[in-house]
């Protein structure tokens, strides 16, 4: 432990604290309720397994913690050692979980983000975080000075459902402590943490912040942390209402996870630039920023109604088909020469698509398999020109216009797969078999299930 902390720190009751966190997670935690602490070896992080640990008994709380080695740190061994002697001591279940994070110009988000994947993996429900006051402050400020909005400057709610998993909720709460509140229960309770050596790196906007900003603030406003984090309120219950105008202005656009975009070509700008946020918030898109924002908002109203609109947003992009808006997933692209063979597998993964192939046996139904196999099959993508007939009452037509049939949108068609016996075209993934390879009653036959 800090000496110096220890020393200057008073020995003060840590029932402020334990009352606090426990009043705090009532609410979201019932009776033996599963509980996980993300257990860095920080102070912070130590003091709230410590608290969590003396209410667990009496609410029959089942506690876990779990450590992330982010890899980045020579000290990083040390550091999950510590961790797992701290739980041992304890009783308490640990799962060190080994990452890999990318350098970069933002090592820090990547961190994050392996953090929280991590977090997602654990089985628990309730995933405790140790951020505190201080945090909230500087966390207010590093986003202003990003020229965040409304949402951004709401910082860490004490309490929200993950993005990705929505059985996961995230608690913080520490968040209505001071760091100094947080060592002197440390202090008090004699308890031992470990140094994050870059937390002393003002290279990282953050330490800057605390170590050469904060002190001289608090000079001059000494509540600047209740301030700032009260501030934070304020903003997180503006972005509620700007949510509600959204779902007002969006009433009749917003349907089955697409945006018609003729309303925004009709409303204010800064009302269509809060609703495109808001669906963009639904897909969780990283918010981009307001350029960019302003420049989607430009293609996707004033582009020609035949253009194939579409915008990278981070790990998703924004397309425009059928009078409506829809967030795409990033997917990296095929060549278009892709070919794979077909041996009779039940399950045949094509990691390049990120899909499955299922051929289902059926007497009398499917794809009628003894003419499958009189030449080889393989899988391939559109190629141009290939035409279907998947109603014998129907003439054989191209497969382009049989997609625009079924309204699919270019991009599903460009990574749904041809089935091919030799240089004949057997079966297109949503648009069904051909009636010459159509199995007949009584015959063996392969039904085919595309699954992504």
């Amino acid at each position: 432990m800090n000496a110096a902390v220890k020393s200057a720190c008073s020995r003060q009751s840590p029932d402020k604290l334990l009352l606090g966190v426990e009043r705090m997670l009532l609410p979201y935690a019932g009776h033996s309720a599963r509980l996980c602490v993300g257990l860095s070896g920080g102070v912070d992080s130590v003091v709230l397994l410590d608290i969590l640990h003396g209410l667990a008994s009496q609410h029959a709380w089942k506690l876990s913690a779990i450590h992330v080695n982010h890899q980045l740190s020579p000290h990083a061994l040390e550091w999950a050692r510590f961790c797992r002697r701290l739980c041992r001591e304890r009783g308490v279940p640990l799962r060190v979980v080994k990452v890999n994070v990318l350098r970069g110009n933002s090592t820090e988000a990547a961190a994050r983000a392996a953090r929280y994947a991590a977090y997602r993996a654990q089985p628990a429900q309730n995933v405790l975080l140790a951020q505190h006051q201080d945090d909230q402050a500087e966390t207010v400020l590093l986003q202003l000075l990003r020229g965040a909005g409304v949402k951004g400057l709401a910082a860490m709610p004490a309490m929200r459902m993950d993005n990705e998993r929505s059985d996961l909720r995230l608690l913080r709460p520490l968040l209505g402590f001071t760091r100094d509140e947080i060592e002197q229960y440390a202090a008090a309770r004699d308890l031992s943490w470990i140094e994050d050596e870059s937390n002393r790196d003002a290279y990282y906007m953050r330490n800057f912040l605390r170590m050469e900003i904060m002190p001289r603030i608090e000079k001059r406003a000494p509540e600047y942390r209740s301030t700032l984090s009260r501030a934070a309120g304020h903003m997180a219950e503006a972005g509620q209402l700007l949510d509600e105008l959204a779902q007002i202005d969006g009433a009749g656009a917003l349907l089955d996870n697409t945006l018609a975009f003729a309303p925004l070509q009709q409303m204010p700008a800064e009302r269509a630039r809060n609703l495109l946020r808001y669906f963009f918030a639904l897909h969780h898109v990283s918010m981009p920023d307001a350029r960019r924002l302003d420049e989607a908002l430009r293609q996707v109203t004033t582009a020609k109604s035949d253009a194939r609109v579409c915008i990278a947003l981070g790990g998703h992009t924004l397309r425009r088909f059928a009078g409506a808006l829809h967030v795409v997933v990033a997917q990296s692209p095929v060549k278009k020469d892709f070919s794979q063979r077909w041996r009779d597998e039940r399950h045949l993964v094509i990691p390049e698509l990120q899909a499955t192939l299922e051929m289902r046996a059926r007497r009398g139904a499917g794809i009628d398999l003894l003419k499958l196999l009189t030449k080889p099959v393989t899988l391939r993508l559109r190629r141009g020109g290939e035409k279907l007939q998947p109603d014998a009452a129907r003439p054989r037509r191209h497969v382009k216009d049989l997609f625009q049939e079924q309204n699919v949108p270019p991009w599903r068609r460009e990574r749904l797969p041809y089935l091919w016996s030799g240089e004949r075209l057997v079966w297109v993934a949503g648009l069904g078999i051909d009636c010459a390879f159509q199995a007949r009653a009584g015959l063996a036959g392969v039904v085919p299930h595309w699954i992504e």
